[in-house]
């Protein structure tokens, strides 16, 4: 029982997640349509994702981008790169799988600069830059790829509605950053190449090559949306099996049934015929507003999904979607993939990381909402 409990404060996603699937059956009895609704595409494609991110790791496939932070020379160039790296990276590979790539990274480096104090706040700049870098493309987030499917848009007429809050987010950040080291914006990074990139073992040259082009397939079925995915989570979990099978043991298994279990929770939500119609009756004509206050219960991926049917304003909607995972850390699954992350290299700092993650991220909303708002309503999608 003793470690059950120091298990669940470590992970306290989880039990969260668990009470909240668990409610939602007895609001909605389960049935085999709720099978079929759970994103199971999503999960398995976050399960390739993590297990090749860990092979990765385990053989330092990210030598040349550490050597390539290494010549930078400042903490506040650091953070920019590495910040404006997840920006960029989210509009093509989508905001989470961007944060699972940076954010380790991140806290490897600052480790290693000695300048602790200075990841939590970035890795939260980094949240918000997958969350509005990701808004550009419609396949940068699984909600943009889910409108962009029903509306019928082309992706230039897409990109254009979105670039005014993108380039805006962008700008914010960079005021973000700066203004974190405002005291100190020549404050030096110490780093050397050699000591954070490390070196190549020969012998483990195959491993490497082998996690590459599992990583390819990945960003293949990412962006072709093939509906063959199944195919590539088990060709990834049979070359792990002959390639190194401990390394199955690593994958971060917590964070699939938290996610499982959210998908659960919104698909018996959005299933109940008495919440459909009241928000039938409540959310057109207020898609902005209704689109960021239900994904603070829900998230915003399933969000989408129920309101979707019920909006007349498909850009306001749009554009409150894209904007929740700035109120809490539920508002995007994203966010809980950087918490997941940070907690397990700190168990300790789980309230840490919300306390910091909600102020820096609430900040950043309140320059975007109005602007977001007024666009909406004055950009035809």
């Amino acid at each position: 029982m003793k470690k059950l409990v120091l298990f669940l404060k470590k992970e306290p996603m989880l039990p969260i997640a668990l009470i909240a699937a668990a409610v939602s059956l007895f609001i909605t009895p389960p049935t085999k349509q709720l099978l079929t609704a759970i994103d199971w595409r999503t999960l398995g494609t976050l399960f390739m994702m993590l297990t090749v991110l860990e092979g990765f790791k385990q053989e330092n496939v990210f030598r040349p981008l550490l050597r390539l932070t290494g010549r930078i020379g400042t903490m506040a160039g650091l953070s920019l790169f590495l910040v404006f790296g997840v920006f960029f990276c989210s509009m093509f590979v989508t905001n989470d799988v961007s944060l699972i790539i940076f954010v380790p990274i991140t806290i490897l480096l600052f480790r290693a600069a000695k300048q602790e104090k200075y990841i939590l706040p970035v890795i939260s700049m980094e949240n918000i830059a997958a969350i509005r870098g990701s808004l550009l493309t419609p396949f940068g987030s699984p909600q943009n790829l889910f409108i962009y499917g029903q509306s019928g848009v082309s992706a230039l007429r897409f990109v254009k509605f979105m670039f005014p809050i993108w380039i805006i987010s962008g700008v914010l950040l960079v005021c973000f950053v700066l203004f974190l080291y405002r005291k100190d914006l020549k404050l030096t990074t110490g780093l050397r190449q050699t000591e954070i990139a490390g070196e190549w073992q020969d012998d483990r040259r195959k491993n490497r090559l082998v996690y590459i082009c599992l990583f390819v397939l990945v960003l293949f079925v990412i962006v072709s949306r093939t509906k063959f995915w199944y195919i590539a989570v088990l060709l990834v979990a049979a070359a792990v099996l002959i390639t190194d099978r401990k390394l199955l043991l690593k994958t971060d298994y917590v964070l699939l049934v938290t996610f499982l279990c959210f998908f659960v929770f919104s698909s018996s939500i959005a299933s109940n015929e008495t919440v459909a119609s009241f928000l039938q009756k409540i959310i057109a004509g207020r898609e902005y507003s209704g689109s960021i206050l239900l994904s603070q219960v829900i998230s915003n991926v399933p969000a989408a999904i129920v309101l979707y049917p019920f909006s007349r304003n498909t850009g306001a909607l749009l554009y409150g979607l894209d904007s929740a995972g700035l109120v809490s850390l539920i508002g995007s699954l994203a966010s809980v993939i950087n918490y997941r992350i940070y907690v397990r290299e700190y168990p300790k700092n789980g309230g840490k990381f919300v306390k910091t993650f909600t102020l820096v991220s609430l900040a950043f909303f309140a320059f975007v909402v109005l602007p977001g708002y007024f666009i909406s309503l004055n950009t035809a999608f």
